[in-house]
């Protein structure tokens, strides 16, 4: 019989894909997911059909007794279930902790007293969060540097590009690797962060064979459209269809490194077929920069919006400038090259957009939220 692989949060953005992968494998799937409201809407309980032949879970990650009754005969656990978003970590502080730290705390628990274990794979969805800014290169100084999080006087004034802690010269982006420094910047990237630590020592010291995934900006089809909090390419296409603006933080310079959900679930799928037994840190994502301003643009092209992106000069405290991914370790590991482009993918995803109800955009009051906390600017 093949193995029997749980996956936390299964029925998500990330989970749905890997889900049919590891079916496509050959393997058997059992998940486990609260069909959180913020992500599935409120009566995402009574439609929610899991895929055929997959065994679910309807339970929490923070409940000890969903925990103990979904681990039974499972070999690996790939554990995706976290509240996600800096915006709202910044407030949320204690909710974010329970479900990000605490909970895999609990997993690693009920593991370490379950005398008839199975689990001997555990895979960890992490962030490129929890490097805070990525690495630069410093002309001036000649050397690499990781410059700390922007405070809110910096970014109050529009001075938005890190500079050298040495020499306070111009820095240059560049792919950050694994072993180079981190920093959180969020309240979630913090607890990604401690959610790595946690994996680390209890999976050696429990003889666990570890993947510890730090993944990239991921959007593609079946991402949550009404969520406000996460998903900036869900939150530009519901405003490109209302034929609102398209308000862009800072001056739209900032990049990220986009990569496609299909990329992430293959990462993930190899993690799961070839344990690394002595643990692995691997980021996953295109190993490009794009800046903000240009996949909004490229997005409201596609899909023939009436408004096109503007600079807004608006930001938000925990933010980071640049960052985009070195993908050595996971070509190195697990033998896996990002293959989808972004013009590909981003066609894929307003493909799916456009078979989806339109919801009700939430952009204005998310960002009033962060404003009455001095959360933003």
């Amino acid at each position: 019989m093949s193995q029997l692989v749980l996956v936390t949060g299964g029925a998500g953005f990330i989970g749905t894909h890997l889900v049919h992968k590891l079916l496509e494998a050959g393997l058997r799937v059992r998940i486990l997911d609260n069909l959180s409201p913020q992500i599935h809407g409120t009566e995402a309980h009574l439609h929610y059909e899991p895929p055929v032949g997959v065994d679910f879970v309807l339970g929490d990650v923070t409940s000890r007794d969903d925990v103990m009754r979904a681990i039974d005969e499972v070999s690996t656990i790939v554990h995706l279930a976290a509240e996600t978003g800096t915006g709202q970590s910044m407030y949320e502080i204690d909710r974010y902790y329970r479900v990000n730290v605490q909970a895999t705390a609990l997993i690693f628990d009920v593991l370490a007293n379950r005398a008839d274990r199975q689990v001997s794979n555990f895979v960890l969805a992490s962030s490129r969060s929890v490097y805070g800014e990525g690495a630069y290169n410093c002309s001036a100084c000649a050397a690499r540097r990781f410059p700390p999080p922007r405070q809110q006087q910096q970014l109050a004034r529009h001075d938005w590009e890190p500079r050298c802690s040495e020499c306070e010269g111009a820095l240059e982006p560049v792919p950050t690797r694994e072993d180079d420094k981190l920093q959180p910047a969020s309240i979630y990237a913090a607890t990604k962060l401690a959610q790595e630590d946690l994996v680390r020592v209890a999976a050696s010291a429990q003889g666990l064979a570890h993947s510890v995934l730090r993944f990239q900006n991921v959007y593609g089809e079946g991402q949550s459209l009404a969520n406000p909090y996460t998903g900036i390419l869900s939150i530009f296409s519901t405003r490109i269809r209302l034929g609102l603006s398209l308000p862009i933080f800072e001056d739209g310079s900032e990049t990220r490194d986009f990569v496609h959900v299909d990329d992430v679930a293959e990462a993930v799928l190899a993690s799961v077929l070839t344990p690394a037994a002595a643990g692995v840190t691997a980021n996953v994502g295109s190993g490009r920069a794009t800046s903000i301003f240009e996949v909004a643009t490229l997005l409201a092209n596609i899909m023939d919006a009436r408004e096109m992106p503007h600079v807004s000069g608006a930001y938000r405290v925990g933010d980071i400038r640049h960052n985009f991914a070195d993908l050595g370790q996971l070509q190195a590991s697990f033998g896996v090259t990002p293959q989808v482009s972004l013009e590909h993918g981003l066609r894929r995803f307003v493909d799916w957009v456009g078979t989806q109800p339109i919801p009700e955009d939430q952009l204005d009051k998310a960002n009033e939220e962060l404003r009455k906390r001095n959360l933003a600017g």
